[in-house]
């Protein structure tokens, strides 16, 4: 099991910026990688970003490259979401989530395992 748990959402005006942390905890040597994902009223969840463990390869959805930075800190099992210029069109509830070794690519929300409570990031216009 790996528990993860996110941390950092909060209001900012938009243009602003914000940091997402996300801490896993468990057998994260178990984890390929970590992701982040959203997901606003009415909306399915979306992908955000992620990152392998090992490499650090990072992918993002088209949107976000250029205004969010997904890095990871291995020492301290944890990933951080750096979100820039941020629109109120980025308002959602953000989960991060951890996936197993194994088949799979780190891009869909079925292709994770285990997932956070999710933090809201809410931008005023």
């Amino acid at each position: 099991q790996v528990q993860v748990v996110e941390s950092g959402g909060g209001l900012v005006q938009a243009g602003g910026s914000l940091r997402l942390s996300c801490a896993a905890s468990g057998r994260t040597f178990s984890s390929a990688g970590m992701g982040w994902f959203r997901q606003a009223p009415g909306k399915d969840r979306e992908f955000v970003a992620a990152i392998t463990w090992s490499s650090g390869r990072a992918y993002y959805a088209d949107s976000m490259k250029g205004r969010f930075t997904i890095s990871r800190d291995n020492a301290k099992n944890t990933v951080y979401l750096q979100m820039s210029s941020l629109k109120p069109e980025d308002t959602a509830v953000y989960f991060c989530a951890a996936k197993k070794r194994g088949p799979g690519t780190l891009l869909r929300p079925a292709d994770y395992d285990y997932w956070g409570q999710g933090t809201q990031v809410t931008v005023s216009s």
